[in-house]
């Protein structure tokens, strides 16, 4: 006798009921810290630096706790449906994630208390040349670690940024190389015009050395106080970019080559420094209640790398 299949126009008050184990008793019963999935792609839609908003491609982890000890498991595919309209069409701001991980725990039917949702997408900026009339986009990535525990939202932000750093010490060591030729080619030259050391100068005889400077990048991660509307990821950047002084170019001419030049100059620094550089920026804002900062300077002299760390508070009312 051959099986009863069900045509595909019977209504669903027909159908068999599918089996759901995720109702079992849970072997070894206990609760979990932390139960969900990782690496989904979303599209997110995030403040633009012209105060509108763009749409990202992301990359989501959303996770809940479970506090009943005798619940096998989670509702995961409730959580990926809800993540997908709750970012469908809402920027990302700080009252919007609290909404979505409280929406979050609600959805879990009294088993969790608890939610965070980790979104990781690049941040374009438009971003003018140093001299000329040009504007490039340049790529910052970033991280927003949101969590929900006991009704409060505790919501951390970590970016990069990349910059030129010019070693101190390199610059003195060529300084005097400089001046040695120059003392040597001129030793039986008096009395010395202006127009030949000029000219002395813009020629190859002039440049005995060049320090050594090496692309650098400063790994940011800020823990924000909640009063505030808005993530200042943009306004953080510009900040730390212009306590640095020489973050990395988009669109380069000449001229705006020669610019980066004379910043490197003003802006000799080992790790340390830049270090020092970031923690005084992010310690003057009042929307961080911690931050911590990783430098590292990937040298061109050294085989390895130059690193610093630095962490401390934003400013107090």
């Amino acid at each position: 006798m051959s099986a009863v299949v069900n045509p595909p126009n019977t209504p669903s008050a027909l159908k068999p009921v599918l089996p759901d184990v995720a109702f079992d008793a849970a072997a070894a019963a206990r609760p979990l810290d932390w139960v969900g999935m990782s690496n989904i792609a979303l599209p997110l839609r995030i403040a633009a630096a012209d105060g509108g908003s763009i749409q990202v491609a992301a990359s989501v982890d959303v996770s809940v706790n479970l506090r009943d000890a005798d619940a096998r498991g989670i509702h995961m595919s409730r959580m990926y449906l809800h993540l997908q309209n709750a970012f469908a069409s809402e920027t990302v701001t700080p009252a919007g994630l609290r909404r979505v991980l409280q929406s979050l725990v609600d959805g879990q039917g009294g088993i969790s208390s608890a939610a965070r949702l980790v979104l990781r997408y690049e941040q374009l900026l438009l971003r003018p040349a140093l001299a000329s009339h040009n504007a490039g986009w340049k790529r910052y990535p970033v991280e927003i670690d949101a969590r929900l525990l006991d009704g409060h939202l505790h919501l951390g932000l970590r970016f990069a940024i990349e910059y030129s750093s010019t070693c101190p010490a390199s610059a003195a060591l060529s300084r005097q190389l400089n001046a040695e030729r120059f003392a040597d080619d001129f030793a039986a030259a008096h009395p010395l015009s202006t127009a030949v050391v000029s000219d002395w100068l813009a020629s190859e005889r002039g440049l005995a050395a060049t320090p050594h400077a090496q692309r650098s990048r400063a790994d940011v991660r800020v823990e924000l106080r909640p009063a505030f509307d808005e993530v200042p990821l943009v306004a953080l950047i510009d900040a730390i970019e212009q306590a640095l002084g020489t973050p990395v170019q988009t669109a380069v001419k000449r001229e705006d080559e020669q610019a980066f030049a004379r910043l490197n100059a003003e802006n000799l620094m080992f790790c340390e420094d830049a270090a020092r550089r970031v923690a005084a920026a992010l310690s003057h804002d009042k929307r961080i209640e911690r931050f911590d900062a990783q430098i590292a300077h990937f040298e061109s002299l050294h085989a390895h790398d130059a690193v610093a760390r630095v962490t401390g508070q934003g400013a107090r009312d």
